[in-house]
């Protein structure tokens, strides 16, 4: 009887080339992070007609419900990464897309700040599982030459998201009112949620390193490489290094990953703090400062777009060079967001520095999301990235919270993006260190034995 054939999936993944498997990919994460950024983003939107149709005085009491979307996040990134570590990047996606798409539809019937604060809290639970389980399940596909690129790439669906509600407050709010930007954003998560029941595959590394569902991998096996030889009593291995470690938050400190995970999440805390300061205060500020709706309208779109070429930009870089361009765009987002504030009665000017400071803040998110994918191996990716995002969420939190502090004690404008600058020149520092403890990780990871039964 003739002997079964071994594949080793982790180079069956790194020898194919970019095709219509990785595309369709690419194209479903795209869109179920455009309906994520999207409804991270609408509540900025929202805000000026709340404020009259709620007969809301301070501006500063927005930041509570601003921020209570991250605390949700920081609950969801870790947790549902865990679970998709535990039973698949597939299942974690599905659940985590319809469960804040309920919660966003129920943000229509709110009638006080309060009742939006805790409804956005448990839409950022779905939104925050879903992010690093769309990373993992990229990162376990891309042929390691592309990796980061196909990473960043599927990730720029959050700032076409984010962009959206811009448009859409401007045409559709002024008729429908402001819970048109809710329904929207609830009913969309919940459809692109189903059509991924059928739509989207489970991470083959997942099914060969948890040893499961043998007759799924082979299917999921042809899908991506048609041309290889695989059969139903195909056995499937994977890079040791692939399946090293358990799904406990213990492994994000072992394997050489003592000191790069820490200061990773320095990195996501830092990042996200200028990053949501802002896209959730521009809109109030530059509104407050005498703009008119349809240039304030347009900054967080420019903001958001200027961030997706920030993304595209950096993405082969990221791959060649790995933390090296990041270090570059800390130092470049320094000047450009501390410009912004100095530039108030120049609107061409000012719309593109706020452009400018999305390019840099905004790639380097993508740039970092990217490196997460990177530096956990599959038994524990997802969980690694989900709580890199919930440290991140920190950061989420405070960046709304200390914008409202900011506005509360009539901060001048130009002054407001000083701070919102100051924390990338730390961003900057971190950067220079990772690097050193990030290429002695992998050092230690290539001296592993190349193949882990399956």
């Amino acid at each position: 009887m003739a002997q079964a054939q071994t594949v080793n999936v982790s180079r069956l993944v790194d020898e194919q080339k970019i095709g219509g498997f990785h595309i369709m990919l690419i194209v479903w994460s795209f869109l179920v992070l455009l309906s994520d950024g999207y409804d991270i983003g609408a509540i900025a939107y929202a805000a000026p007609s709340l404020v009259k149709a709620w007969h809301i005085t301070s501006r500063a009491a927005f930041g509570p419900v601003f921020s209570s979307l991250f605390i949700g996040m920081l609950i969801g990134a870790p947790l549902l990464g865990y679970l998709g570590d535990r039973f698949g990047r597939k299942k974690a996606i599905i659940a985590g897309a319809i469960w804040y798409g309920l919660c966003v539809l129920g943000q229509t019937q709110a009638t006080s700040l309060d009742q939006l604060l805790w409804l956005r809290l448990l839409s950022g639970i779905g939104i925050g599982g879903i992010l690093p389980n769309t990373i993992a399940l990229n990162a376990e596909f891309a042929p390691a030459r592309f990796r980061a690129t196909m990473v960043i790439i599927m990730f720029t669906g959050i700032t076409f998201g984010g962009g959206v509600p811009g448009p859409i407050a401007a045409w559709l709010v002024p008729q429908y009112g402001w819970q048109v930007l809710f329904y929207i954003g609830g009913i969309v998560p919940i459809v692109v949620g189903l059509c991924l029941l059928f739509a989207l595959p489970e991470s083959l590394k997942f099914l060969v390193v948890r040893k499961t569902r043998q007759a799924e991998a082979v299917r999921i096996a042809r899908m991506l490489a048609p041309q290889a030889n695989i059969g139903p009593e195909t056995q499937f291995v994977a890079d040791a290094a692939e399946g090293r470690g358990s799904a406990n938050p213990a492994e994000l400190f072992k394997h050489g990953l003592a000191v790069v995970t820490p200061l990773l999440w320095i990195l996501f805390m830092i990042n996200l703090m200028v990053f949501y300061f802002m896209n959730s205060w521009i809109p109030l500020i530059f509104t407050d400062a005498g703009l008119p709706l349809t240039a304030t309208a347009l900054a967080v779109t420019i903001f958001q777009w200027g961030g997706t070429l920030g993304g595209y930009v950096i993405a082969r870089p990221v791959d060649k060079w790995h933390f090296a361009p990041i270090v570059a765009y800390f130092a470049i987002g320094t000047i450009v967001v501390a410009s912004v504030g100095y530039l108030e009665h120049n609107q061409t000017a000012l719309l593109i520095a706020v452009g400018l400071s999305g390019f840099c803040t905004l790639g380097l998110q993508f740039a970092i999301n990217a490196m997460s994918g990177l530096i956990y191996p599959t038994q524990f990716r997802s969980m690694g990235i989900g709580w890199a995002f919930g440290a991140g969420r920190i950061g989420s939190f405070l960046g709304p919270m200390i914008g409202a502090a900011l506005i509360a004690a009539h901060i001048p404008f130009q002054q407001l993006f000083i701070y919102a600058a100051a924390p990338l020149i730390l961003g900057l520092i971190v950067s220079l260190m990772i690097i050193p403890a990030y290429n002695k990780a992998r050092s230690a990871e290539s001296m592993e034995p190349s193949l882990q039964a399956s």
